[in-house]
């Protein structure tokens, strides 16, 4: 099966894991996944030793449907990552541009509006606020407020295609706001799947390696099957590093 297949069929599974339960990866997922397929290749050998030694066989036939789920779900939180950092990067190019023709409009509108304080007063509204969402919808409420009152804009020299371009970049910048910092302040859905699917591939793993353990500690040719090679090979660095006085 693919692993847009593997996810698809345990997502209900994987999100009805409950967050007091949930692992959080001390190890690249990557790696741990790739472990985690080298171990289903491993253990099917020592099969019939395994489920003598209490492990349910389903956990070792459904090994890699969990290892692609987890991988999947990697894959959708890196894409969802990698959006919003494109997203950082294209909002700071276009938001000194996008303030630069609100604070233009601003200031053409107080000039036209001059003699008229109830639209003047609207002015003063809209430039309340210097967030960037403030600016977003100031855009917006400029673009309206202008094509409402076009012969008063057009004679300070405010074309009608310009407060076009205001609604517009209201839109694109909104849109490149939402993708930036929207649910910036809670943890995101994709990474909280991730994080779950780790947690499911994670809790058969570590089942199957302690059996593993406990039968073949004293054959060091099958044991080695059942530790991680990616602390192994972490340990051998630790011990590398001379211990300071």
């Amino acid at each position: 099966m693919s692993t847009t297949t593997d996810y698809n069929e345990l997502l209900p599974v994987i999100t009805a894991i409950q967050p007091a339960d949930v692992m959080i990866p001390n190890m690249p997922v990557s790696v741990f996944v790739q472990e985690s397929e080298d171990l289903y290749h491993w253990c099917r050998d020592d099969r019939d030793a395994l489920i003598n030694g209490g492990i349910d066989p389903v956990l070792i036939d459904l090994l890699p449907v969990r290892a692609g789920a987890c991988r999947e779900s990697q894959s959708l939180w890196i894409k969802e990552r990698n959006t919003r950092q494109q997203a950082e990067q294209e909002w700071k190019v276009m938001a000194p541009q996008a303030f630069g023709l609100r604070n233009h409009l601003l200031h053409a509108f107080r000039y036209a509006f001059r003699k008229d304080p109830v639209l003047l007063g609207r002015v003063d509204e809209i430039a309340q606020g210097d967030t960037n969402s403030d600016m977003v919808q100031d855009l917006n409420d400029l673009s309206v407020l202008g094509k409402a009152n076009l012969n008063q804009v057009t004679a300070v020299g405010v074309p009608v295609e310009q407060l076009d371009e205001a609604a517009n970049v209201s839109d694109v910048m909104g849109d490149l706001l939402g993708a930036t910092n929207g649910e910036r302040d809670s943890t995101s859905e994709a990474m909280i799947v991730r994080d779950k699917a780790y947690t499911l591939l994670k809790q058969a793993v570590d089942e199957i390696r302690e059996c593993g353990k406990y039968l073949f500690w004293q054959n060091p040719d099958r044991l080695k099957g059942y530790n991680s090679e990616h602390w192994r090979q972490a340990n051998l660095e630790k011990a590398k590093v001379p211990v300071q006085d």
